[in-house]
Formats: structure tokens, sequence, C-alpha cells
């Protein structure tokens, strides 16, 4: 796991800036920049703004790191595959009026789901979703798929991504 100050170090050196050069942009010491890097200390608060606008990142990027991307989707030969109990089924639907919806559901859980009948709930009332047919997905995750499986954006503005882990 990347520490903080390892991010900071990978960051500033991205920037190609010394560890003098960021403390002077900063108004710290650069024995202070040194103990970040080497986590010994971490930079005050109020510093945070700053810093990521300096290294080029949000503040969540700085102490959380570049969030995951959503994979590509890739076949996995059948020897390599993980048993699907153990596989997640992410549903990302970003709204053109700005609401954001995030479902993450085991995929046994919807394989069970499935095998009962029950079918793919109204999230948020999102028409897109009621076309997507998740006996379909199940299917190419059986056969090897993962990734981001399903991109749709519709003619509203609605995006909604559905990805398997």
């Amino acid at each position: 796991m990347e520490t903080l100050g390892r991010r900071i170090a990978n960051l500033r050196k991205e920037k190609q800036l010394t560890q003098d050069e960021l403390a002077q942009l900063l108004d710290v010491s650069p024995q202070a920049v040194s103990k970040w890097e080497n986590d010994q200390t971490c930079p005050d608060i109020s510093l945070l703004p700053k810093l990521a606008k300096i290294l080029g990142v949000t503040v969540d990027e700085l102490l959380c790191g570049k969030e995951k991307q959503t994979p590509d989707v890739m076949m996995v030969p059948a020897e390599e595959r993980k048993d699907i109990k153990d596989m997640i089924l992410r549903i990302v639907v970003d709204s053109a009026d700005g609401d954001k919806v995030r479902v993450n559901l085991p995929l046994g859980l919807v394989q069970v789901g499935l095998e009962m009948g029950m079918s793919m709930p109204q999230l948020g009332g999102n028409d897109v979703l009621k076309n997507i047919d998740l006996n379909q997905i199940l299917e190419m995750v059986r056969q090897g798929a993962v990734g981001n499986l399903v991109e749709v954006e519709s003619a509203d503005g609605d995006i909604v991504r559905i990805f398997v882990e």
C-alpha cells in the first residue's frame, strides 16, 4: 500500500521538484518535506489544498491515491477465474441531474436472486437500467468476462456503468 509520504515523494518527482523547491513553495523547511516523505510526520491540514495544487492532484487524490479506473473488459482463462461467489457486481449511475448511485453486490447474491426470479430494481427511477439484462451479464462472467461490461449514456446525459471485479 502506498503511504502518504511515498505519494508526496512520487508526485513531487513527477513535477521535477526538489524537496527544497517544494518546501519554498509551501513556506516550510526542507526537513519538514523530508519527514513527510519518510512518513515520520504528516503535512499540516491547512497545507493540503496548496500542496495538492502544486502537485497537480486533488486533496482526495493526495490523501488516498488516484481513484482506480474502471477496468476495461477482459477475458480470463478458465483456470484463472475466480468463483462467482467471490466476485462483485458494481453498478454506477451518474445522472445528468447530479444524482449519483453506487451499488456493490456480491455476484453470488445476484445469481441466487436471478435463480429465484428476481429482476433489476429501478435504481433511483433511472430508465436506462430497465433494459439491462443481469442474466446476460452473469453469463458473460461465467464465460470469463470481467471488467467494464456495460457502459450506457442516455440522450438525457445519464451515464450507467456496470462492471465486475
